[in-house]
């Protein structure tokens, strides 16, 4: 596996979806920095790089400027926490675990909201 910002990227995959294991960066960016390292994007995957190549690559990597990884996970934390602090709408959802955007949450938000569990004594509405 090549390491590039402290990250594993996959061997098997083509050099620009590798590259958005990254956290932070994301497809228009990975094409950009493959673009401007001079690969070609649709047919040289991680394991047919060279060394010079998966240097270049580290090299556009760390000179674009990105928030990337750790420090990316860091500022966003802080900018919820910072929503929680000043007790807006949006912190207030954030800490109580439901949607923030403005979904529904009467049916949906499952993954938000979390198993489906069953209360003694409610009835069903009738099916007739």
């Amino acid at each position: 596996m090549a390491i590039v910002s402290g990250v594993n990227i996959s061997d098997d995959q083509l050099v620009e979806i590798a590259l958005t294991s990254i956290y932070g960066i994301g497809r228009h960016q990975a094409r950009k920095i493959t673009r401007e390292s001079g690969i070609d994007l649709n047919s040289i995957r991680v394991k047919d790089l060279s060394d010079s190549q998966l240097s270049i690559i580290r090299q556009k990597v760390d000179a674009s400027n990105l928030t990337i990884e750790g420090d990316l996970k860091r500022e966003v934390q802080l900018n919820v926490r910072r929503l929680g602090d000043i007790k807006s709408y949006k912190g207030n959802r954030h800490r109580l675990k439901l949607p923030v955007r403005g979904q529904r949450t009467k049916t949906n938000a499952r993954t938000k909201r979390g198993r489906r569990s069953t209360i003694a004594g409610k009835k069903m509405a009738p099916t007739h």
